[in-house]
C-alpha cells in the first residue's frame, strides 16, 4: 500500500518524467536575418536546458540561450565584428542587460512518429510571447535529438532597429522582422 501511495505521488507529482540535459557541446542554434538587400547568419549558443520525456513521449522542456555569444558567420573582420556588436547593442538585443533568453514548452502535441507540435513560451528582453513550431525528436543510443525551425517575429520583443512595423520611409535598410532559428539538440540523462 505504502509503495502504490509513493508511486502514486511521484506520478501526481511529475517526477515520472525522465530529465535529459542538454549537451550544449554537441547541440547547435544557427540563424538567419533578412534586410531587404540581402542576409546575414551565424549561430547563438546554448547556456543550459532539458528535454522532458514520459513513456517515450516528449512532454516539455525548458532552455537558456546565452545573448552573449551571438556570432555572425557570413562576415569576416572588422565587418563581423561590426555586425556582432551592433546586434549585441541596445538596437537589438541589448545584452548586457539582457544576456540570457529562455524558452520553456507548454505542451508537446504528438503528430505522428517522432513528429510534435511545440508550444512554449519564448522570453527575449523580458518580453514572453508564445510561439509554436514543428520538431522531430528521437531516442538513439540513451540520448535525445531534437531539431526544429522556428521563425520568430523581433517585433514582439521590442527590437525595433530597422523595422518597417515602426519605421517609415527606410527603402533598402529596411530589416525584415522575422528572423529564423535552426535548432539541433542533443540530451542525455
Amino acid at each position: 500500500m505504502i509503495k502504490a501511495f509513493i508511486i502514486l505521488a511521484a506520478l501526481l507529482s511529475g517526477e515520472a518524467k525522465e530529465k535529459y540535459n542538454v549537451k550544449t557541446d554537441e547541440s547547435t542554434v544557427e540563424w538567419i536575418g533578412r534586410k531587404v538587400t540581402g542576409q546575414h547568419n551565424g549561430v547563438i549558443g546554448l547556456k543550459g536546458g532539458r528535454l522532458e520525456m514520459e513513456d517515450g513521449q516528449l512532454v516539455g522542456g525548458i532552455f537558456t540561450i546565452d545573448m552573449t555569444t551571438i556570432e555572425n558567420r557570413d562576415l569576416s573582420g572588422d565587418m563581423k565584428g561590426k555586425l556582432e556588436g551592433h546586434l549585441k547593442s541596445g538596437d537589438f538585443f541589448g545584452v548586457e542587460k539582457y544576456p540570457t533568453a529562455t524558452f520553456v514548452i507548454t505542451k508537446a502535441v504528438p503528430q505522428g512518429p517522432g513528429k510534435y507540435k511545440i508550444i512554449g513560451n519564448i522570453t527575449i528582453k523580458e518580453n514572453t510571447e508564445e510561439i509554436q513550431f514543428t520538431a522531430d525528436v528521437k531516442e538513439e543510443d540513451g540520448k535525445i535529438m531534437a531539431n526544429a525551425d522556428i521563425t520568430i517575429d523581433r517585433s514582439k520583443f521590442d527590437v525595433r532597429y530597422g523595422s518597417g512595423s515602426f519605421f517609415d520611409n527606410l527603402g533598402d535598410k529596411t530589416i525584415y522582422d522575422n528572423f529564423d532559428l535552426s535548432v539541433s539538440l542533443v540530451a542525455s540523462k
